[in-house]
């Protein structure tokens, strides 16, 4: 049986979706745009990498990652960022960022803040992972409305003193899933000063970084050595999955100060799943191309246009800046979904599932979320579907 800390916790999006979705049979050709599964091609490349270091999948892996990955993590980040990290003390890669996330939380989270239960800040909506980690550690969610009128972006200036300084980790998606928010240079720097003030650390998922429509969002890191700030005080965690259409090598790494990389570490020693090495070679040589990158954005920007064509004038749509989710306003997110399954196949996210009810209400509750991974063409289809069921 769970602990008592978990007997609140919302079943997880997708079980939910099937439940809504799957006791009723689809009113037409079945487009899938619930998942935010890359379905861009992964460079070609890839598979020569690891049948030619097969033989190590009979060697336990570097847990940690290897040299070279993590060079080359460190280089990635000196040309995206241009900010120099040196490469064994300050990143550790991972068995893919979820995990990242949460054991960041294990190892770097106090048992209490100035005696008190710490505080996770969060957005609401938010990725799921967060509220469990926060859980885990016996830390209380606090869930900060990421809605329209706040950009779709916590407003951290808002939330109480007496709350900042219990906050111990804070939780910061940009760009953000499911809206395609950007926090520019000027709110990073805003939360790194209430980071110093009130003695936090801020875990930035930077997974959606490299999808995006014209400039490239700017990062924790960049900033952070631009005004000094303590490298131990932010986390960045990226990811091989959208970048570079692997989400199935599992594949990222965390970079921050080195005490909290060396503390990451030890708990990888003994509860970590580190990358089988030809696994590692390949994430090396990943990280090292750029080319595929920017091809995989062309193919992303192409798809902006697409939905600002079909949904441009629907009302309350707002195109993303980033990322690959459009998050559409409705009356009823799990109605919407439900009757456009119903009547066309189409298959989409109750935003709802996304988010946290709080006293102000579900955030998500009058949203879907609808991925743009499939092919061009079908998720024209798809949009042009949507369009038809729900503002016809």
């Amino acid at each position: 049986m769970l602990p008592e800390r978990f007997s609140n916790l919302p079943e997880y999006a997708f079980p939910r979706l099937r439940r809504l979705l799957d006791a009723h049979a689809p009113g037409g050709d079945v487009v899938h745009m619930s998942i935010g599964e890359p379905k861009h091609p992964f460079p070609p490349w890839i598979a020569g990498i690891v049948a030619g270091h097969a033989a190590e999948f009979a060697r336990y892996p570097v847990n940690e990652g290897s040299s070279g990955l993590l060079s080359a993590a460190a280089g990635w980040i000196k040309r995206r960022y241009d900010v120099e990290v040196e490469p064994q003390t300050r990143i550790i890669a991972l068995n893919g960022t979820r995990e990242g996330l949460y054991n960041a939380m294990m190892a770097l989270c106090p048992e209490d803040k100035r005696g008190n239960r710490p505080v996770v800040l969060m957005p609401n909506p938010f990725y799921q992972v967060y509220m469990v980690a926060a859980l885990s550690v016996g830390a209380e969610p606090v869930f900060l409305p990421a809605t329209r009128e706040t950009g779709h972006l916590p407003d951290f200036n808002a939330v109480a003193p007496e709350i900042l300084d219990r906050t111990a980790v804070v939780y910061l998606c940009s760009p953000s899933n499911p809206q395609g928010a950007v926090a520019d240079r000027g709110y990073w720097a805003d939360l790194l000063v209430l980071a110093e003030k009130h003695d936090f650390i801020v875990f930035a998922d930077e997974c959606y970084s490299e999808i995006y429509r014209d400039l490239p969002p700017p990062g924790v890191l960049e900033v952070a050595a631009g005004q000094g700030t303590d490298p131990e005080r932010v986390l960045a965690f990226h990811s091989l999955s959208k970048r570079s259409n692997l989400p199935g090598l599992r594949s990222g790494f965390a970079a921050g100060g080195p005490r909290a990389i060396a503390r990451m570490r030890q708990l990888r020693a003994y509860a970590g799943s580190p990358l089988p090495m030809p696994l590692q070679y390949a994430a090396e040589a990943a990280w090292k191309d750029d080319a595929h990158v920017e091809e995989n954005r062309r193919l992303y920007a192409e798809k902006y246009v697409v939905a600002d064509r079909i949904l441009g004038d629907v009302p309350g749509y707002e195109g993303p800046d980033a990322g690959f989710f459009l998050w559409l306003p409705v009356d009823d997110g799990e109605a919407a979904a439900l009757k456009l399954w119903k009547e066309t196949g189409v298959r989409v996210l109750p935003g709802a599932y996304l988010s946290r009810a709080t006293g102000a209400g579900n955030p998500g509750a009058a949203y879907i979320r609808a991925a743009m991974v499939a092919p061009t063409d079908e998720m024209a289809l798809g949009l042009d579907r949507l369009r038809g069921c729900l503002w016809n």
